[in-house]
């Protein structure tokens, strides 16, 4: 895996070892995850603790093709695609943790988006903004990860909620192995 470690493996007061902080830029994303342009919309990730939690960024211009058509006389980002964004997000928290010989297979084991849990938009969203997104996996259950997401934009929040995640599986795309 050629992620960049941000700090080296440490031990804490507790005894206890803390994982190193990953970052993964445009190029690593689009490995790690099956989207493609148009519907990449991370392009950082940083202190990424593998399956875990982890921050990103999504530079939002003017030469996005939905601001074509939302709305043309205001351009806005979709509030959909700020989830999709912090969806992204997650599923490379998640590809992150799984085993470094099987990164070649991260992309298919990425799964699907199953719930969008009490979603709040506080904020548009326009051409010049920088949207920093965070998420925080929580305990799994029967395939089922609930993950809570942020977006902002500065110090404003733009968005918050829970998104519910599962995972494909392996190369045939059957389930979390």
């Amino acid at each position: 895996m050629s992620a960049q470690a941000t700090e080296n493996a440490t031990a804490t007061a507790n005894g206890s070892v803390r994982t190193p902080l990953l970052s993964f830029g445009a190029d690593r994303i689009r490995a790690m995850l099956p989207h493609r342009w148009p519907m990449l919309l991370l392009d950082r990730a940083y202190d990424v603790e593998p399956g875990k939690r982890g921050h990103g960024v999504k530079n939002v211009t003017v030469s996005e093709p939905f601001f074509a058509g939302h709305y043309p006389d205001q351009s806005i980002m979709p509030g959909v695609l700020i989830v999709e964004s912090m969806a992204q997000l997650t599923a490379v928290v998640l590809a992150s943790s799984w085993a470094i010989e099987d990164s070649e297979n991260q992309a298919a084991r990425v799964g699907y988006l199953g719930a969008i849990k009490q979603m709040k938009f506080s904020r548009l969203v326009v051409p010049g903004d920088q949207l920093t997104l965070s998420a925080e996996l929580g305990r799994g259950f029967g395939g089922l990860t609930p993950v809570q997401v942020r977006a902002s934009v500065g110090t404003e929040p733009a968005a918050a909620g829970t998104l519910v995640v599962s995972e494909r599986g392996g190369p045939g795309g059957d389930g979390p192995q």
